[in-house]
């Protein structure tokens, strides 16, 4: 298997699960958001604020499709899905897991909702931006992992493992 892509809502764990996955896979491990800030040379706050949202969205699906790895599990923003191109490049990539964590506990997790760089419009909440996004999870994952309020990331990371059918390697 060559790269393992995790996709889901801010907050949802997708890097902190990523790196528990890496380490159990012995795979490298890619944040698309900090790719994203070394190539634009700003932070994702700054360059929504500077530039917008569909700016935002450009350069997200820029860095996403200039990857080109192996054995690696790749942590795109929330936002990946959003643009078509970088959805299909990351599925191109290997197996897309979706990290289906519930709106209460999305929101219990994210404090800093105005300044964490989430690609919404002024005025939308996070249930407004999850009720557009989560057809497009399910959409381009080829798995769905429930990850319910209480399960420890490394419990998701090795149900990811299990269901992809890695356990043991």
């Amino acid at each position: 298997m060559d790269n393992i892509t995790l996709i889901g809502m801010p907050g949802s764990g997708k890097s902190t699960v990523g790196v528990l996955l890496a380490k159990l896979l012995g795979y490298q491990f890619l944040d698309v958001d900090l790719l994203i800030q070394e190539r634009e040379g700003a932070l994702l706050q700054e360059i929504l604020d500077s530039r917008g949202t569909q700016a935002f969205l450009d350069a997200e699906e820029s860095a996403i499709l200039s990857l080109n790895c192996r054995r690696t599990v790749i942590a795109p923003g929330g936002s990946a899905v959003c643009r078509e191109g970088a959805a299909l490049h990351l599925k191109g990539l290997g197996p897309v897991v979706y990290l289906q964590v519930p709106l209460e506990e999305l929101t219990r997790r994210i404090q800093n909702l105005s300044t964490r760089g989430i690609a919404m419009e002024p005025g939308q909440t996070l249930a407004d931006v999850m009720a557009y996004r989560e057809p497009l999870y399910r959409k381009y994952a080829g798995l769905v992992v429930s990850c319910p309020p209480g399960q420890e990331l490394a419990e998701t990371a090795q149900l990811v493992q299990k269901q992809l059918g890695l356990a043991g390697k």
